[in-house]
């Protein structure tokens, strides 16, 4: 589904959500819409838990509020797994992940692409392709869009290149760019301008096609990092680490793209969203 606007919403549910007295996801999207955002990232980095009847009333009240879904599958699964049978169990990971983002309405899961740490990053790019190419076997009838996503550490598989290296496996495939993770495992300075944000969007466009960059599935958050990369999130306080989000706005508004931009901070996820939201307004009609 083609969408002509930027989106804004978290991964998750902000501290604020629980602060109010919510206890429940079937109220995060009302909670959501009344503050003025439009997604919302289901998360099961820890394992899927919820049933399907609690994943399609999650979805039903999505529907109703106008809240774009997606769902961030399990964080074991291992596309580059050097045991096959972990690979294989990855692929049984996405097909459950599939089941739920459907359940939800989502449009798109987002994948971790992998591990670099004791083999060759050409040799994880192998063995992550063939992964692909399997869970196609099992996955390929789905309209769900699987989102490979940029990572943060220097020794995971998740470059831009890598991931739209995987990406031309098949249609499929989608690249999420997480631009925190982009500048963490570049040791920050990655994101100085709008024309550095702008490059990410013509690298996809002139590698994938422009219709992968009009509607960018993305995460953002100010990431904490060392030589080794991400080290862990922070909120949209912080002056240090970065990245910032305004040349991205421009960005967005310049090059005339409508990305779903979920934002990751630290415990602020909707109030920092809400914030991004609103700077891309801004961006917006100044330039109207």
């Amino acid at each position: 589904m083609k969408i002509d606007h930027a989106t804004f919403g978290p991964g998750g549910n902000s501290e604020s959500f629980y602060d109010e007295g919510f206890k429940s996801t079937l109220q995060a999207p009302a909670w959501l819409k009344a503050r003025g955002l439009d997604a919302y990232e289901y998360q099961a980095g820890n394992g899927l838990t919820a049933g399907i009847a609690t994943l399609q009333k999650i979805g039903e009240e999505a529907k109703k509020h106008g809240i774009l879904m997606s769902l961030h599958t399990p964080y074991f699964i291992s596309l580059s797994g050097v045991v096959e049978e972990k690979r294989l169990k990855s692929i049984d990971y996405i097909s459950r992940s599939l089941a739920a983002a459907e359940a939800l309405n989502a449009d798109t899961i987002v994948i971790h692409t992998g591990s670099a740490a004791k083999i060759t990053r050409e040799e994880a790019m192998a063995l992550a392709s063939d992964t692909l190419e399997k869970n196609l076997e099992v996955n390929g009838n789905t309209s769900i869009r699987m989102g490979l996503e940029t990572m943060g550490k220097i020794n995971q598989l998740g470059t831009l290149d890598e991931v739209l290296t995987l990406c031309k496996i098949s249609p499929l495939y989608h690249p999420v760019v997480d631009f925190g993770h982009l500048n963490a495992r570049n040791i920050g300075n990655y994101f100085t301008d709008r024309d550095s944000y702008r490059a990410i969007f013509d690298r996809i466009a002139t590698s994938l096609g422009d219709e992968y960059a009009y509607n960018l599935h993305c995460h953002f958050s100010k990431i904490e990092y060392t030589n080794a990369g991400e080290k862990k999130h922070l909120t949209f306080e912080d002056t240090v680490f970065g990245p910032n989000f305004e040349p991205l706005a421009e960005a967005i508004v310049r090059e005339g793209v409508c990305p779903r931009i979920i934002c990751e901070s630290a415990g602020t996820m909707a109030e920092d969203a809400l914030y991004m939201k609103n700077a891309w307004l801004t961006e917006k009609e100044g330039n109207s």
